[in-house]
């Protein structure tokens, strides 16, 4: 798990660095800066009108007597998205962009439903009901 976190903070900041200086050096470090500037904008607007969108499923769902768990999960991968597309970089504004659009940000869901499941059919983790 130390690994992985250390490539997580070193390899994905490298890239994104790389990227910036690149792209810097093409089209100018002004341009720049406004695209991660507008970047930032977007995804603060994505995510407040996106997360209106899933606290207002989330109480449905309580109110027909359900557990919100799909909304959870919608919520979960919009509070990423906001927080990668504040992030300055392509590959996370990139990565926070599919999180935070609702088509794109099915995939992250049905991925990370399979895993929860897995790791509840194995053992690794255990549901509890109050």
């Amino acid at each position: 798990m130390f690994f992985r976190l250390l490539l997580l903070f070193t390899l994905i900041p490298l890239i994104e660095l790389y990227i910036l200086i690149k792209v810097g050096g093409m089209i100018g470090a002004f341009n720049t800066i406004l695209i991660i500037v507008i970047t930032g904008i977007l995804g603060a607007y994505l995510a407040r009108s996106q997360g209106f969108k899933v606290i207002q499923k989330i109480n449905l769902a309580m109110e027909q007597g359900r557990t919100p768990a799909q909304e959870l999960l919608e919520g979960l991968f919009i509070l990423i998205g906001g927080f990668t597309l504040l992030t300055p970089g392509f590959v996370t504004d990139l990565m926070g962009l599919s999180m935070l659009l609702p088509l794109t940000r099915a995939f992250y869901i049905k991925i990370a439903a399979q895993l929860i499941q897995n790791k509840i059919n194995t053992g690794q983790w255990f549901p509890y009901r109050y």
